[in-house]
């Protein structure tokens, strides 16, 4: 179909079992579907093939009109839900020439709307990350429009908000991610707490962060970016000395009593799942207190109702025995 230059031929004739001149509908999609799906579950070699020139017709979506590109992304979402093809081939879409004229955000809603229709978010969500690109989404508009409010409204008001709602978490978990990886650069490089909080702070507010998420990422960069002893009987000395010089970044976020509580829940998490740490809990939490991070009220509050199940009965005897 393809000519040099990326022109389509006029010159070949066309099979009558083509999916460009079939009905536009979800139910002969489906059924082209199914015969490409005996074809490649037969003949196993054609699989890579056949995922091969699925690509170069992305490539090639300008060429086609837009019945010719909806029949197309039909049934290019069905092979993806069955899992025929892999989610690689969307890169195609990220072609600037098609992202510039519209063309890829349309065909991506139609691509979408068949697979969720097949299988739901989660598949798709699922393949996306396996092949990482799920916090590529934004892409399939141009740099001027690149913008979660724009996509949001664009696939919402397609009648695909799931995908909306997918997007909008992907790029909350990557700035989240990105704001931990600045914590430990400030950190790192000993940057004054009044600044490293001041940068927080305005981070908080430019992506709408709770303090809740802010005191979960601070604990998280604290703890990340030190080598901890392996040996337990030292590793809990290193921890009390290093989080008492970090103890004024902590209570910078722990003004609200939810704050604390979720604090006291990823203590009792990341001391559980760093076994070094397990007899280390009390002793931190004692250091807290004492810095006014946490209240008296916030520990009382964790150790009847707000705990987690894991670590809870070690962590328990510790808190009893002092």
């Amino acid at each position: 179909m393809l000519a040099p230059g990326g022109t389509l031929s006029d010159d070949l004739t066309r099979t009558e079992f083509c999916l460009f001149t079939a009905q536009e509908d979800l139910e002969t999609m489906q059924a082209y579907a199914q015969v490409f799906n005996k074809l490649i579950r037969r003949y196993k070699y054609l699989e890579k093939g056949f995922e091969e020139e699925i690509k170069k017709l992305l490539l090639f979506l300008k060429g086609f009109t837009e019945s010719e590109r909806n029949k197309l992304a039909m049934l290019t979402g069905i092979l993806l839900a069955n899992g025929n093809i892999s989610a690689s081939i969307l890169n195609s879409l990220y072609n600037e020439n098609l992202v510039k004229e519209g063309v890829s955000a349309a065909f991506a809603v139609k691509l979408f709307k068949s697979w969720i229709h097949e299988k739901d978010i989660n598949s798709v969500a699922g393949s996306l990350r396996k092949v990482g690109m799920d916090n590529r989404l934004l892409e399939l508009f141009p740099a001027n429009k690149r913008s979660c409010e724009h996509f949001s409204k664009y696939f919402t008001d397609a009648g695909l908000k799931e995908l909306s709602d997918f997007a909008r978490n992907q790029q909350a978990i990557g700035s989240r991610k990105e704001l931990q990886k600045d914590l430990q650069e400030q950190m790192e490089r000993g940057d004054a707490f009044k600044d490293i909080i001041a940068s927080a702070r305005e981070e908080m507010k430019k992506n709408n962060i709770s303090e809740q998420t802010m005191i979960g990422i601070v604990w998280t960069s604290v703890m990340s970016y030190v080598e901890w002893n392996k040996k337990e009987e030292l590793v809990t000395e290193q921890a009390i000395k290093h989080l008492k010089q970090y103890s004024p970044l902590l209570k910078a976020f722990t003004s609200q009593g939810a704050s604390e509580i979720l604090l006291l829940v990823k203590m009792q998490e990341y001391c559980y799942d760093n076994i070094h740490f397990m007899n280390s809990f009390q002793k931190i939490v004692v250091l807290l207190y004492k810095a006014d991070v946490l209240s008296e009220e916030a520990i009382l509050k964790w150790y009847t109702e707000a705990h987690v199940a894991k670590g809870r009965k070690s962590e328990s005897e510790e808190e009893e025995a002092d």
